[in-house]
């Protein structure tokens, strides 16, 4: 069995068979788990610099909901709605699929990098969707990445809309401590 840091490389890497291992290690939630709020700190620290720990607590809090929402919409959707005849699944597979699909997340905080901070906004955004789409893929065990892709663009739909709204309720609670 890899190593927690062997299994980030390897999801940034998007290797199949990392996914085809978290998928299968039900004890790979909790190093998913740490993904996601990796990925948190590092986009708060990419997006607005040194945050406050208020602020990165509260985003890593509401990082983690979206995440377990997102599993669950995907595991929805891609095992009732758009099924493959081989699919099966579980909301556990895909929250530690697309857990480490949020691998290339970590290197948001190269953002701060000056006439670099443009790229790695616009490159991560389209790495982790290449990771969500082969996550998904191997978790509900589809043959088509066509149907993988219209599964995780249903589901970026509401994690992108999770994001946005996290962001509002996060402003709106700034504006109400100050």
């Amino acid at each position: 069995m890899s190593s927690f840091f062997e299994r980030v490389i390897r999801a940034m890497r998007l290797e199949k068979s990392l996914y085809e291992e978290v998928e299968a290690d039900r004890t790979a939630t909790g190093q998913a788990m740490a993904v996601v709020i990796l990925n948190s700190v590092a986009g708060g620290i990419g997006f607005s610099g040194l945050s406050s720990l208020r602020t990165v607590f509260i985003t890593t809090l509401l990082s983690l909901a979206i995440w377990v929402v997102s599993a669950v919409i995907i595991f929805i959707v891609g095992t009732r709605l758009l099924p493959a005849p081989e699919t099966r699944s579980d909301p556990g597979e895909l929250m530690r699929t697309i857990g480490f699909a949020q691998s290339p997340g970590l290197l948001y905080f190269l953002a701060l990098v000056p006439f670099a901070g443009w790229a790695v906004k616009l490159a991560v955004p389209l790495w982790l969707l290449a990771a969500w789409v082969i996550a998904v893929r191997q978790a509900l065990d589809y043959a088509s990445t066509g149907r993988a892709v219209l599964v995780c663009v249903i589901g970026w739909l509401f994690y992108v809309g999770g994001i946005y709204l996290m962001t509002v309720l996060f402003a709106w609670f700034m504006a109400l401590a100050v």
